[in-house]
C-alpha cells in the first residue's frame, strides 16, 4: 500500500473536496481518500497508478501538487456512516440560500445576492451530483455533471448580460440593508456548513478553526456582498454591487468548468 500526499492550494471548500472525490472516483487502485481543509492536503492511499491519481488531480486546476508518496501499513480505515447525512444536509442548506437569496437578490435589486445565490447553486450542484449519482456508472455519473456545469454556464452569462444592462442604463439603487442582512445570514449558513463537514473527519477538530473558515471562497463571497452593501450606502451607487456580482459570476464559470471536467 502506498501513501500519497497532495497539497491542493484551492481547495478551501467542502465542494471542492466533492469534485475532487468524484474525479478521482473509478480509479480502482484507490483504497481511501482523507482530505485535511485546514491544511489543503489530500492523503490517497492507493496500490500503484500515482501517476494517473496525480494527473487526474492536476486536470482539476485546483493548485494540486505532489508532496511525497511513502509505503504504508495502513489497511484498514475508519468508515464514516453519517457522510451521506451530512451530504443532504449542506445540499439543503445550500439550496434553501439558493432560493432566499435569488428571491430577494431580484426583490432588492441586487446583483451581488443574485451572484451568491447562484454560488450557492453551484455548490449544490457539486453536492448532488456526490449523492444522486452513488452506485451509479460512471457514465451516468459524467452526463450528470455535464448538464450540471452547462447549466451553471448559462446562468451566469445571464447574470453577465444583465449586470451590463444595468451599467449602461439608470437602473435603481439596491436595497442595501438587504443585501447585508440576507449575506449575514449566508455567511452563517457557509460556515455552519464547513463546521458540520470538518467536524466528521475527526473529534479533534470539533471545533472549526477560524483559519479554516475565511479561507473559505464561498464565506469570503459573502462578506464581499456585505462590504459591497455598505459601499451601496455610502456612495449612493450601485456600482459596487455590479462589482461585487461580476466577480461571483466569474467565480461561478470557474466552478462550471470544473464540473464540466468531471464529464471528459
Amino acid at each position: 500500500m502506498k501513501k500519497t500526499i497532495f497539497e491542493i492550494n484551492k481547495m478551501d471548500c467542502p465542494s471542492e473536496e466533492n469534485l475532487i472525490r468524484m474525479k478521482l472516483d473509478g480509479i480502482s487502485a484507490i483504497k481511501n481518500l482523507d482530505f485535511d481543509l485546514v491544511k489543503r492536503k489530500l492523503t490517497v492511499f492507493h496500490i500503484g497508478q500515482t501517476d494517473k491519481i496525480e494527473q487526474a488531480i492536476l486536470d482539476l486546476k485546483l493548485g494540486g501538487k505532489r508532496i511525497s508518496t511513502a509505503e504504508t501499513e495502513q489497511t484498514k480505515f475508519a468508515e464514516n456512516t453519517h457522510q451521506r447525512k451530512l451530504l443532504w444536509t449542506v445540499l439543503a442548506i445550500n439550496f434553501i440560500f439558493f432560493i432566499i437569496e435569488i428571491t430577494t437578490g431580484l426583490i432588492s435589486k441586487s446583483m451581488g445576492l443574485v451572484a451568491d445565490s447562484l454560488d450557492m447553486l453551484a455548490d449544490s450542484f457539486v453536492y448532488g451530483i456526490s449523492l444522486f449519482a452513488v452506485g451509479g456508472t460512471v457514465a451516468k455519473k459524467k452526463y450528470i455533471a455535464k448538464l450540471a456545469g452547462y447549466f451553471q454556464i448559462i446562468l451566469a452569462v445571464t447574470g453577465f448580460i444583465e449586470v451590463l444592462r444595468r451599467f449602461f442604463s439608470d437602473t435603481k439603487i439596491p436595497d442595501f440593508s438587504t443585501m447585508i442582512i440576507i449575506s449575514v445570514f449566508a455567511l452563517v449558513a457557509n460556515g455552519f456548513c464547513l463546521y458540520l463537514l470538518q467536524k466528521s473527519k475527526s473529534k479533534e477538530e470539533a471545533h472549526m478553526k477560524a483559519s479554516m473558515i475565511f479561507t473559505s471562497n464561498d464565506v469570503l463571497i459573502n462578506l464581499g456582498v456585505i462590504l459591497a452593501g455598505i459601499m451601496v450606502n455610502w456612495f449612493h451607487s450601485n456600482k459596487p454591487d455590479l462589482i461585487i456580482g461580476t466577480i461571483v459570476f466569474i467565480l461561478v464559470i470557474q466552478g462550471a468548468f470544473r464540473i464540466l471536467k468531471l464529464s471528459k
